[in-house]
């Protein structure tokens, strides 16, 4: 056995033992505990970051813990291939995005074997496949006939560079967020997703959700934003029209002073037409950012349209006026701005000289002053005609009912959540499987004609999607009448592909159908792993589209990830790596120098994995310094020669006390890594135990024996997180069997008891000595030992002794006079 620890060659060997032994690929075994263990799949982008390496090594680590408690455990890999940067890249390096995609999951796939990873290869999947996305395509053209996809023309954010739709969160100080261009304002066609229909379950599915972190259900909840309140009905004067808006505070009714409407209203629009001032500030509108955070601190503007709309209760007319803060996409596109309760209709009325008319005051009596800020509090109506004296909740059901019997408004119940819009329009992504016929309008994909397979063998220069310059794709006949027709040249939105790649894992080779009943042994997932930056869209979609495919029959259960953890990022010198700041560390050169089981114990060893990491060289090297103690201590003890039987009825106190911080080491990993997931802390509690191991110098053969045991257990709770080495030194403490199919340890009870345990004496709260005592001894016994001991006399001697307080177990304290 060699002395020095080499790192590629131990790593090589263990890897090919578990290539050739096939040694994580599983198949559902009704009599065996499953647990499914994902991470978040990566996009090909070329590399991994240590972001990466982060995160699949807590999945690694938890995946071979969970098979040594003898459970059946599924952990797989696949590619979210589908997106921009491809055809960013593709641009930049002329190349197809397809090659530049396949190319770059070839590299990442040799780097995530490379960490030792523990995954079914044979479950591979990547979303740009056909044979992936043929299904969700079969399931979008099952959820159009029922109705809950369909298609309108919307208002979006336009990148003219990168020629796409983008999410009001991708605009940035008015600019596309890849591209930094300009952002414009379109009206295009686009295709939704009524995942409104289901807000109330994702809402109320949310209690099941007991194994994720509180913050993202707060989050989701947020999200959703369920609200009850009342849409009210205002006439506009010497017109038609109506003007309806939403709100939550019908009790602040009466106070309405002014109705602000969103630049894309057609009231807005139609009185521009002969406002050449308000047509100028819809025009602004239409360049700013939409985002909230923007909204929020955006300076607030706006423009009276001229139009006055009437009062339901009071019948006076009040102002109607286009404001910037106001988007067309949340609720009716217009809000009853009420300056006297609200801070931004406080201050826009500041601003615009509107009046402030209080109709809501404390139900204390105490005094608000209405020149500085807005009364924001529920509280008792005044100035509110016939709902004076009300409480503002009692208001709320008068008011309701009452614009209910004047036809003039109704109760709703309205949430935050917008229908999902899926469609892009760019090349790589899944094409979405619609053909438009001038005669029968958008007509499904006919299942016998799935997958509609994107073109890969083409030129991307930016101008746009190839594809709708490409009359071989989407010149066809419509499958209805026969007419010529033309097929749907947008693609999914690629949250689409991510939304339930975690199913299809479970039955990537089924070439018949979606998902078969092996999603059924597998499904949920038992604990998924990634970036709180996802905590929001990707796992709501993902929780969405579950629900779409348990009403499709496909799966049980009502919710995709049973367990959730939010790994943090990883930091150098305080900032997330990027390569933007020229501070990121390649996790390659890293394994070339170290290996992977450094690698991997310094991602587990720096912080608990929902906290930021911080980089540090140092403590890279001293996570290798150990692994090469470990090595050394290991291949020492073995060169000695096999060890005997142990023995523990003929152990000196010593052994006893190096197998009791053992077990209780073992105790305390076994619920680090099992139930907490603090891998920092178990990987300390296992470093102090190699300490004491290391000043263990008792030779005899029974002292071999603890030795033998301690380093084995040592071996064994390392193995989840430094496989490699783990793989080698369990071979050379005398074992057959490969450790991956060693199982977890049990702790031995009788090794935690003690029969002495050390006491720490203090006087008057000062340490002065130590004794040790019998386990059970009462404070009598404890007493007489510590005024006996010279120390403590010290300081006792000739005073006055007020009292004795036993802490047992830890510590007797001394109080004396003076």
């Amino acid at each position: 056995m060699q002395h020095e620890y080499r790192p590629d060659e131990v790593e090589s060997t263990a890897q090919t033992f578990w290539h050739d032994n096939n040694s994580f690929q599983v198949v559902e075994d009704p009599n065996k505990e499953k647990f499914f263990c994902l991470s978040m799949f990566p996009y090909p982008s070329g590399q991994l970051h240590m972001g990466h390496v982060r995160n699949y090594t807590i999945g690694d680590v938890i995946s071979r813990y969970q098979r040594m408690q003898g459970k059946n455990v599924l952990q797989p890999m696949g590619w979210d291939a589908f997106g921009l940067p491809a055809e960013n890249a593709a641009i930049k390096n002329q190349v197809a995005p397809a090659d530049w995609t396949y190319q770059n999951i070839d590299y990442m796939r040799g780097q995530l074997q490379r960490l030792g990873l523990a995954y079914d290869w044979e479950r591979e999947l990547a979303t740009c496949k056909p044979d992936y996305y043929r299904w969700e395509q079969w399931l979008f053209t099952r959820l159009y006939k029922k109705g809950l996809v369909y298609k309108k023309t919307a208002s979006v954010n336009w990148d003219p560079v990168d020629n796409t739709v983008l999410a009001n969160e991708q605009v940035i100080d008015g600019r596309g967020w890849r591209s930094g261009a300009l952002v414009e304002k379109r009206d295009i066609p686009q295709w939704f997703m009524k995942i409104t229909d289901y807000a109330d379950q994702l809402l109320a599915d949310l209690d099941q959700l007991e194994g994720w972190p509180e913050q993202v259900r707060t989050m989701q909840a947020n999200w959703i934003g369920r609200s009850e309140g009342v849409q009210i009905d205002f006439d506009i004067a010497e017109s038609s029209d109506k003007l309806s808006v939403y709100t939550t505070r019908p009790d602040t009714l009466m106070g309405v002073s002014y109705v602000a409407v969103a630049a894309e209203h057609p009231l807005a629009l139609k009185a521009a037409e002969t406002n050449a001032e308000l047509n100028a500030f819809l025009d602004e509108c239409r360049k700013m950012e939409t985002s909230e955070a923007a909204l929020e601190t955006a300076e607030k503007k706006g423009v009276a349209t001229g139009l006055m709309a009437i009062h339901p209760v009071t019948g006076e007319q009040v102002p109607v006026w286009a404001a910037n803060f106001v988007l067309m996409s949340y609720g009716t596109g217009a809000v009853m701005s009420v300056p006297a309760h609200d801070q931004r209709d406080f201050e826009f009325a500041q601003k615009y000289g509107l009046a402030i008319q209080q109709v809501i005051e404390p139900i204390d009596g105490s005094e608000i002053n209405l020149e500085k800020a807005a009364f924001t509090e529920k509280g008792r109506l005044l100035n509110s005609q016939q709902f004076d004296g009300m409480t503002s909740e009692q208001a709320f059901d008068a008011i309701a009912t009452f614009l209910t019997e004047q036809n003039k408004g109704e109760r709703q119940v309205n949430y935050r959540l917008r229908d999902w819009g899926v469609s892009r329009q760019r090349y790589w992504g899944t094409p979405i499987p619609i053909i438009n016929c001038p005669e029968c309008g958008s007509v499904a994909v006919p299942e016998s004609d799935l997958p509609v397979r994107l073109p890969e063998d083409v030129i991307v220069d930016g101008s746009g999607s190839p594809i709708k310059s490409m009359p071989e794709f989407y010149q066809c006949k419509c499958p209805e009448c026969g007419t010529d027709a033309e097929r749907e040249t947008d693609t999914f939105d690629t949250f689409f592909e991510s939304s339930w790649y975690y199913a299809r894992f479970t039955c990537p080779d089924n070439d018949k159908a979606m998902l078969d009943e092996r999603a059924d042994y597998w499904l949920p997932v038992d604990q998924y792993i990634g970036g709180i930056e996802h905590a929001v869209l990707h796992l709501l979609y993902a929780r969405f589209f579950h629900k779409l495919m348990r009403d499709e029959g496909l799966v049980s259960g009502d919710e995709p990830f049973k367990n959730l953890l939010t790994q943090g990022m990883v930091l150098k010198d305080g900032a997330k790596m990027s390569k933007s700041k020229g501070n990121t560390v390649d996790p390659q050169a890293l394994i070339d120098q170290y290996g992977a089981d450094t690698a991997r114990l310094f991602m587990m060893f720096a912080a608990p994995p929902e906290m930021s990491l911080e980089w540090s060289d140092k403590a890279v090297e001293g996570s290798n310094r150990f692994l090469r103690r470990l090595w050394r201590a290991v291949v020492e003890h073995a060169e000695k020669g096999s060890t005997e039987k142990l023995d523990t009825a003929a152990l000196s106190d010593a052994l006893l006390d190096l197998r009791r911080q053992t077990h209780q080491t073992l105790t305390k990993v076994s619920d680090d890594i099992g139930r907490r997931h603090t891998f920092n802390t178990a990987i300390a509690a296992v470093m102090e135990l190699m300490n004491a191991i290391t000043k263990n110098a008792d030779d005899s053969p029974q002292g071999r024996a603890v030795m033998q045991e301690s380093l084995e257990l040592v071996v064994l709770m390392l193995s989840p997180i430094t496989p490699h080495i783990c793989h080698q030194l369990w071979q050379t403490l005398g074992h057959q069997e490969a450790v991956i199919d060693a199982t977890w340890p049990n702790v031995d009870e009788a090794a935690l008891k003690q029969d002495k345990i050390e006491l720490m004496i203090q006087v008057n709260g000062k340490l002065r000595s130590k004794v040790s005592v019998a386990a059970d001894a009462d404070q009598e016994a404890v007493e007489v030992l510590a005024f006996a001991d010279e120390n403590v006399q010290k300081f006792t001697q000739g005073k006055d002794v007020r009292k004795v307080i036993l802490v047992p177990g830890r510590l007797l304290n001394i109080v004396v006079a003076g």
